[in-house]
């Protein structure tokens, strides 16, 4: 087991949000991603762009930029940040039958913006259960993950290639 500390806990043990003042400003970069997968005949409708409310894709991908801007206001001890850039990418295996969704989340700041790109790869796959749930409840999300982060004290990380998942 690690000796690191988890950074949210104050001395007595109680939630806080974390004092970031005395860290640098730096350029920080964090991808996620995961996937959905569904019915055959779901993805299908996807790509034809005839699903019943209209482009799913699109939608997903506005989703997704949406939450990364808003991952303060849904994790409680997430800091707002300024976000410099956001870009969602989703594409579409039909052998898996499977959509899968990419988000890198960028800011100038003093903490990363690991939050903001996972919650905006949940919040585009859940974007997609929601369009194409009248047709197929049984779309499973899995494999969110961050797959790396770049920038801060600590420095670059990337998932191992064996700890990559689905997406």
């Amino acid at each position: 087991m690690s000796d690191a500390v988890l950074t949210h806990f104050d001395a007595q043990g109680q939630a806080h949000m974390v004092d970031v003042a005395a860290k640098s400003a730096t350029h920080r970069v964090a991808r996620a991603t995961g996937r959905i997968r569904m019915q055959p005949d779901t993805l299908a409708r996807v790509a034809a762009g005839n699903a019943k409310k209209g482009d799913v894709i699109g939608i997903a991908r506005i989703a997704a930029i949406q939450a990364a801007k808003r991952t303060s206001d849904l994790i409680p001890l997430c800091h707002p940040l300024p976000l410099t850039h956001v870009a969602a990418e989703f594409i579409l295996d039909e052998a898996q039958s499977s959509i899968h969704c990419t988000v890198q989340a960028e800011t100038l700041g003093r903490t990363g913006v690991e939050m903001e790109a996972l919650t905006a790869v949940q919040v585009g796959l859940l974007t997609i259960y929601d369009m194409c749930k009248a047709i197929d409840r049984g779309m499973v999300m899995e494999g969110i993950q961050l797959l790396e982060k770049r920038g801060g004290k600590s420095g670059d990380w990337h998932a191992t290639a064996g700890a990559q998942g689905a997406g």
